[in-house]
């Protein structure tokens, strides 16, 4: 698949918010077009006024499109660590209060607050798994755009301009892959036990939670198999390229269920 395609399939798998901060591909591309198709000037030098503008709005836009890349990544990053902090002080106060020793209590309410937070834990698993592909995609559109504009103008801007966008935050996930391996130790350390018991009443909690959780895990499910084909090794492998991502078919489901009864669609 060629990847402006498979960018805009990823612009349309992900939330509706986030769809207007990808990168923009097209615009990119036309100035490469126009760049490496502008008459030589008058003098007879290889460089026009034509080719001389694109290029450097083709350069404005990648630096603008490379801060609007930090800004929402860091932003996101940000409202990350308050909500994971939130959900983890959820969970003892749930217990606390309506838990078998707890101040008040209650069975019912016990599961139907413990699944509400289950719930959101899922999905903020999902959002976290959604930005980390939105670096990756990113980062690989912008390494696509400069090899096109080198191979098509002769010109030598990928390997500095890499090397500058490896130092950006958008490209470094550590803080959110950590967040999203604590969200998986949580759902399997606390919400296994919770969601064995049986009957009618627990069928229809699950299957409620299920409906619910549906469209994030589709779209979790499309950026995990577009990491994974991203990273995957090929003949193309370069020192530009994203490393293997080296999980098996089984590990990507595994990653999305959780333990979780809610299938992957």
């Amino acid at each position: 698949m060629k990847f402006g395609k498979r960018l805009k399939n990823q612009v349309q798998e992900t939330l509706p918010e986030w769809q207007d901060k990808f990168l923009s591909y097209k615009d990119l591309k036309k100035l490469v077009r126009l760049i490496s198709s502008a008459p030589s000037s008058s003098d007879g030098s290889s460089e026009s006024s034509e080719s001389r503008k694109a290029y450097l709005d083709f350069v404005y836009l990648l630096n603008a499109e490379i801060n609007k890349f930090n800004s929402f990544f860091m932003e996101q990053e940000e409202d990350y660590i308050i909500r994971h902090k939130e959900l983890q002080q959820r969970i003892p106060k749930v217990i606390a209060t309506w838990g078998p020793n707890g101040t008040q209590p209650s069975e019912v309410d016990y599961r139907e607050e413990m699944e509400e937070i289950r719930k959101d834990i899922v999905n903020f698993h999902g959002e976290m798994v959604l930005l980390e592909n939105y670096s990756n995609i990113n980062y690989t559109g912008l390494a696509k755009i400069i090899k096109k504009y080198d191979k098509r103008t002769g010109g030598l801007l990928r390997l500095p301009f890499i090397q500058k966008v490896l130092r950006q935050p958008f490209f470094t996930t550590d803080l959110v892959s950590k967040l999203v391996k604590e969200c998986e130790n949580t759902i399997e350390a606390v919400f296994p036990a919770i969601e064995e018991g049986d009957g009618r009443k627990g069928r229809s909690e699950r299957e409620t939670t299920m409906v619910a959780e549906r469209s994030i895990f589709r779209n979790t499910v499309a950026a995990l198999q577009t990491m994974q084909e991203m990273r995957r090794g090929s003949s193309t492998y370069s020192e530009f390229s994203l490393p293997p991502l080296n999980l098996t078919d089984s590990d990507l489901i595994q990653s999305l269920q959780l333990h979780s009864p809610i299938p992957i669609l």
